[in-house]
């Protein structure tokens, strides 16, 4: 099993505390949130990894030259910042994946069985997995309905408010991305609800441990929490 991570953002929210590298090198205990975030997909037997970068991304490459990674890493430089669709379509363009492959977000994590999440995908004949979350406020991300374990559609979270999250984590057919697509676009915002109806995605539901730590409380909640989580 191969991951894509996607790792090339350019962290605005959290530049208030981490203004020097990176977001996915952000330290947590001494280590960049990168780093635990391979360990733990090395733990649950994902053999490579393909880190979607742009911003300040020869830092990342030092980091991992000087600091191995349980698996091997290689390297999709964006020419230009593509959005979550256009890196992952320029990496697995570059992997030249043919089976399903595990994506990820670079700045979050979710505590989710990936060997159970990869065969869900592959025995339900699908050409998209989405891991869910519920959370109490869903005020930060949009929320999602399923029915059984289909996603039917996705809406505006109200803060205060639970709901069901992406958490972005998917397990996808690279086939979905030979189709001519943008070079550069979201594949939340613009791919995934035009084709709902037609993909018809998967839903696996996660019950543990969620963090994303895009802004400075939860980057100072995963210093705490995280490294208790992935050990």
């Amino acid at each position: 099993m191969r991951a894509v991570i996607l790792a090339g953002g350019f962290g605005t929210r959290l530049r208030s505390v981490v203004s020097d590298v990176p977001k996915p090198l952000a330290a947590i205990a001494g280590r960049p949130f990168l780093s635990w975030l391979i360990d733990s997909l090395a733990a649950q037997g994902v053999t490579g990894v393909t880190l979607s970068v742009h911003h300040q991304w020869e830092k990342i490459r030092d980091y991992f030259s000087a600091n191995p990674a349980p698996v091997p890493l290689d390297y999709a430089v964006e020419p230009s910042a593509l959005g979550t669709g256009g890196a992952i379509k320029f990496a697995l363009a570059q992997s030249k994946a043919s089976e399903p492959v595990l994506v990820l977000n670079g700045d979050s994590y979710v505590k989710a069985d990936i060997r159970a999440l990869y065969e869900h995908h592959t025995k339900s004949n699908a050409s998209l997995s989405m891991v869910l979350r519920k959370v109490a406020d869903s005020g930060r991300y949009g929320t999602v309905e399923t029915q059984g374990d289909i996603i039917t559609a996705f809406g505006e979270g109200k803060a205060g408010e639970p709901g069901l999250i992406n958490a972005g984590v998917y397990v996808l057919n690279p086939a979905l991305f030979t189709e001519s697509l943008p070079e550069a676009f979201s594949f939340e915002r613009d791919y995934l609800p035009q084709r709902l109806v037609t993909l018809k995605p998967r839903a696996f539901i996660a019950e543990d441990y969620f963090i994303d730590i895009g802004i400075p409380e939860d980057y100072a909640r995963a210093q705490k929490e995280l490294p208790a989580i992935i050990s």
